[in-house]
Formats: structure tokens, sequence, C-alpha cells
């Protein structure tokens, strides 16, 4: 009799002779399979699909210190961040992989990106972030379940949308004259998911995944820019050249943050709990993961809580820029980033994915607001006065957080993956191939 492993590898060799099946020849199986299988069929499908699959022990790129790229996968960065030069400001190139959402009409063909594992092994493999804390989320209501096709393709329980528009009307002037253009007076995200649809994906392992649909027949992702980076025209077009299906790979624009003191804290935001986010950060508004655990706690649970502010500066007064949900609020589409204050970077294991936004709020005029720019500095300003928590924050008093004692929840999860924190001498540079050829 054979045993489960020489099943599996024979399930796994037919997998690599069979082309993508249309939707009625998709048939979904469960197959029992380990760590290093469930990677080979991933990568697989990357060549299957015109691309060239991560090799970790020949990487197509290798990454400078200065350049201080998190995911080894990536295909190319482009770090210049002058917008007259480069109107998209950052972005990076991703791997994407083909897979099937689940829709009330039947499987849906989608492309998605993998931007951690919660098991060491498969991120290494498929040159992702280790992220262990993800696997805290296995059993809660925050996660979805995804199975194989027997031509080795995930299938996702859920599905998003990307078909409605994207808008946003700023909010009015509070009384005490503190807030204005934040909080919105109207969001309507630009990318909707169903109930059923989460980035964090338990594979039949049991291995957590962060995958985040970036296309599939109803429209892109937002933080895929035109091809000139000149606004939101065409922003569902399929034919954007930055989604490359014959080549398995994605344009994604970046955001800029600040941790520990440094900018250049590079992110992609993906999908969001909550639509002000989604909307102010062009993301999907996924309102499962509000079910993850433990909203509000750290080091506790699967998620991380990071500090965006409510009121921050919207000029440039001294070279360190502009900040705040107010200032992304007030500006055009793609143009300015909230740049929130981030407390560790994906080298320390205690990272996640998903953010737990703990929002301030300035007490002082705008000309003394200076930029937010390390956790310390925040706890620091909410001590003497100077920030308190965002009056708006859906619990009023903090919770057992060990970044900081003063700090309160909004309820609203970001699902940010960090790609790079790169040193200054980088920026104006490209790595790698930032464009699809």
């Amino acid at each position: 009799m054979k045993n489960l492993r020489t099943i599996f590898l024979g399930i796994l060799a037919a997998s690599l002779l069979a082309a993508c099946s249309d939707d009625d020849d998709s048939t979904i199986i469960s197959p029992p399979v380990d760590t290093p299988s469930e990677a080979s069929l991933l990568l697989e499908s990357i060549r299957q699909d015109g691309g060239t699959p991560y090799d970790v022990d020949n990487p197509a790129l290798t990454f400078t210190a200065a350049q201080n790229v998190f995911l080894p996968s990536v295909l190319g960065i482009d770090f210049r961040t002058d917008r007259s030069v480069v109107p998209a400001g950052p972005t990076a190139r991703f791997p994407m992989f083909q897979g099937w959402e689940t829709t009330p009409s039947g499987p849906r063909r989608s492309y998605y990106v993998i931007t951690e594992a919660s098991d060491r092994d498969m991120a290494r493999e498929l040159g992702v972030i280790f992220a262990p804390r993800m696997a805290a989320s296995v059993g809660s209501g925050g996660v979805q379940n995804a199975t194989w096709t027997d031509d080795g393709r995930l299938v996702f329980e859920g599905s998003v949308d990307f078909s409605p528009k994207r808008s946003l009307i700023a909010g009015p002037t509070s009384a005490d004259g503190l807030l204005f253009g934040f909080p919105p007076a109207e969001v309507n995200p630009g990318a909707i998911a169903d109930a059923a649809w989460s980035s964090y994906v338990v594979l039949p392992s049991g291995i957590v995944i962060n995958a985040q649909v970036v296309a599939n027949s109803t429209g892109i992702h937002d933080r895929i820019p035109h091809p000139d980076g000149n606004g939101p025209a065409q922003e569902d077009d399929l034919n954007n050249p930055n989604l490359a299906t014959d080549q398995a790979s994605v344009v994604m624009q970046l955001l800029d943050g600040w941790q520990d003191g440094k900018p250049y804290y590079f992110h992609i935001v993906t999908d969001t709990s909550d639509p002000g986010p989604a909307t102010i950060e062009l993301g999907v508004f996924a309102p499962r993961l509000a079910e993850l655990p433990t909203f509000g706690l750290f080091p506790g649970g699967s998620m991380l809580p990071f500090s965006p502010t409510a009121n921050g500066r919207t000029t440039n007064t001294d070279g360190d820029g502009v900040q705040g949900l107010n200032s992304a609020s007030l500006s055009d589409r793609q143009v300015q980033d909230p740049t929130n204050t981030f407390p560790i970077d994906p080298r320390d294991e205690r990272y996640a994915p998903m953010w737990d936004a703990h929002i301030t709020e300035f007490t002082v005029a705008e000309s003394e607001r200076p930029i937010l720019k390390s956790f310390e500095q925040v706890n620091d300003l909410l001590a003497d006065g100077t920030l308190i928590p965002f009056r708006g924050n859906a619990n009023p008093s903090p919770l057992a957080n060990s970044l900081s004692d003063l700090l309160t929840a909004t309820g609203a999860i970001i699902n940010c993956p960090v790609i790079t924190q790169p040193e200054g001498s980088v920026i104006g540079t490209q790595i790698g191939s930032p464009r699809n050829n």
C-alpha cells in the first residue's frame, strides 16, 4: 500500500502537467500536505503562469543592508519618491499567484500576492516574511480556510468586488478648531469584500498565509497605479500593464511611515476592517478582519498596535513632510500618505501584518505639532498632554498593551505588510525589475 507522501507526490506530479483550468474543470480537493509540498505547489503555479518562481538557493535578487528589504521574493522596487518625476511615488513589483474565489454564481478566477507565512520553512521557501503570531488567528472568526484544486491552485471561501468607485469627502472643522478633514464626512471604498473574505488564509496544513487578492473579473486593487501614475482614470482596467497575468507579477504602490525615529517604512495597504481607512489608504473594505484576536492587546493575539494621528501637520515646514489622517483625507488620490507611526519591523518575530489602529489627536495648534517618528515620542507626548487618544476611538480606556499605557484602540484593523525600510542613500534608486516587461 502506498504511503501518504507517495500518494501526495503523485497528485503533485499530475498538477505540474495540468494547465490552468476553466471554472467548470476546477475540481476542489483537500489533500493532506506537508509544508514543502504546499510551498512547491504555489511556486510551481508561478512557473505555469509565465513567471519565475522564487528560488531560495539561487534568488534572482540580493539586497544590501542599506536597501533593507524584508520580502526577498520581491521582483523589483522603485525607491523614487519625487512625485514630480514619478507620479505614483515608490512602488514594488511582486510575484502574483492565480487561484479561485467562491461566489454565489460559482468559482471565479482571481490573482493574489503572498507577503507573510506563519511557518518558518514555508516563509523561507516562498521568500516571504516569517510572522508566527499569525497562527494565533486559527480557529477565530477572522480567518478564512482554503482548499486546493486538483491542478494545485488555492480556492478561497470568500471573494472581493473591485467594481465600486472610490470617493471621499473630507470632514468639516470641529468646534474647537483642532480637527479638520478627518474624520471624513463620507467614505466609499473602492473595493468591498464579502462576509467570508479574510486575507489571513488557513491552508489545509494549518499554516496561515497573508494572501491579498489584487484582481479578478470585477477589476483591480486601487494600490495598482495607473500606467502614468496620474489619478484614478481606468483604475479598474484589467489591461493595466502594472497587472501582468502573463508574467505572474503585479506592481503596487507603497506607503511611507515612521518607525524607531526613521522614515521610509514602506508598506502596502491591502484590506481593512473599516470603510474609513479602506478609502483613505486605497484598500479593500473587509469586515471579517474585525473578528481577529485579540483586539487592542499586545503581545497577545494576532495583530500589532500602530499609531496614526487624526490631525497631524499639513505643511512641510522642516523637510520631514506632512502627516496625519487629515492630510491624507484632504489630498488627491495617491498623493499623500498618512505616514503613520509603527513600533517594530518584520525582523522582530512579534511582528504581524495586521495592525490595530490606536489613533492620537494633537491638542496644540498646528504650528506646534511635530512629526511623530517613534512610539517612544508618542508616549512622551501623551504623557505631557500634547497628544490625547483620538476622541473617536471605540475603546475609551487603554487595554493591556505593552507598547503604551496611554494609547486606546479605534476598532479599525489594517492589513499593511511591510516591504522595506531603506537608508536615505537608497532613495531615488531602483532595484531589480520594478516594472513588468
